[in-house]
């Protein structure tokens, strides 16, 4: 019988104490209008106080760079978006939106005039990869800190689309020994 708690080093992970930190999960944001190819590893319905809306869970395939990297869309195609200026206009957005992804996927949801389920969000989207444009989002937290993150502002089919080139780092200026003053 193997112990629980026994590490592939042999040590206990139990010894480790009151503190731990894993390290990493500060991601730099993908720059704005930028093409990925991804695809859905999770759809389903969720809620925030009280309102439903589809939560969409994107898995970056290519570039290389940005692979595996993870943006999380929500489709309010139902209820008010209570951050909309227009909930009207941001609801037929998002409807508009959840087409052309299910189009992309094989068009299973549009064939059906009915509210999609957890589980025909997930048949028919999961893993069916596309080209998806990320923008940029900022805003103030809490804290006053800005934050930012990515979102999905268009998809469209895999077959003939092109992820962006990541950009290179800028190179920095060498400064010559001799000063010509």
């Amino acid at each position: 019988m193997s112990n629980f708690w026994e590490l592939d080093d042999g040590e206990d992970a139990t010894e480790t104490g009151t503190e731990y930190e894993v390290g990493g999960g500060d991601f730099e944001v993908i720059p704005n209008n930028t093409d990925v190819l991804a695809c859905p590893d999770e759809a389903k319905w969720d809620a925030f106080n009280g309102d439903d809306f589809i939560s969409v869970r994107w898995t970056i395939l290519k570039p290389e760079e940005y692979a595996n990297r993870k943006v999380f869309q929500k489709l309010w195609v139902t209820d008010d978006d209570p951050k909309a200026k227009d909930p009207a206009k941001k609801r037929d957005k998002a409807k508009r939106m959840l087409a052309a992804i299910d189009a992309n996927a094989g068009g299973k949801l549009g064939k059906k005039d009915v509210l999609p389920t957890d589980e025909s969000l997930t048949a028919a989207l999961v893993n069916k990869p596309m080209i998806i444009k990320l923008m940029v989002w900022k805003m103030k937290g809490d804290d006053g800190e800005e934050k930012s993150g990515n979102w999905v502002s268009a998809v469209s089919p895999k077959k003939g689309g092109k992820v962006s080139k990541p950009k290179p780092e800028p190179k920095k200026q060498e400064l010559d020994d001799e000063i010509p003053f």
